[in-house]
């Protein structure tokens, strides 16, 4: 559902995060700022173990029709295993 890129050059600093939730992929904005939530949460809980520079999450699929609770369960089970593989 979602992709994570980094740019190449090293950055010092905290980790960053950007999102790019299009509406393309997401019609409705409640789904799009759920989304949205989900992986602040996420990275917020896991910034300390990220390594410094920007981190740009992106929907590249259109998540299932399903509910708001299970949709927000699947972002964060996704964002919690990207995060775990980007943290050394």
């Amino acid at each position: 559902m979602f992709v994570v890129m980094r740019p190449r050059e090293p950055q010092s600093g905290p980790a960053r995060l950007g999102l790019i939730v299009p509406k393309r992929q997401a019609p409705l904005a409640v789904a799009r700022n759920a989304l949205k939530r989900v992986l602040r949460e996420a990275f917020r809980l896991r910034r300390a173990e990220l390594p410094p520079g920007d981190l740009v999450f992106r929907l590249i699929a259109r998540p299932e029709p399903c509910s708001l609770t299970v949709l927000k369960r699947r972002a964060r089970t996704e964002a919690d295993a990207l995060l775990r593989r980007i943290a050394p």
